[in-house]
């Protein structure tokens, strides 16, 4: 799978963890910041929990991100939540 930045059109490559029990798009803040894609602040920071319940170590999510993701011909545009995904770059959940 594909992500295309929105302002200069660069692709990059991911790893992407599918996640039926998460609840929407995810993407690691490392990764982000290392891929140097255009971070939004939110208006209002978001509670993030781990698939056991705990919060996430990496804290609210404060940022997100707008990019395209294409994946087998397939364009869509999508806005990912940045948080602390340890060694996942993205997850994709249920939307």
């Amino acid at each position: 799978m594909g992500l295309k930045k929105l302002e200069n059109y660069e692709g990059v490559a991911v790893r992407v963890l599918l996640d039926n029990r998460a609840i929407g798009l995810f993407i690691d803040m490392t990764f982000a910041q290392e891929k140097r894609f255009k971070m939004e602040k939110l208006k209002k920071p978001l509670l993030v929990r781990n698939v056991d319940g705990m919060v996430n170590a990496g804290g609210a999510i404060i940022y997100q991100v707008e990019c395209n993701m294409f994946f087998r011909g397939h364009v869509k545009r999508a806005r990912m939540n940045v948080c602390n995904l340890g060694k996942t770059e993205v997850i994709l959940g249920m939307l």
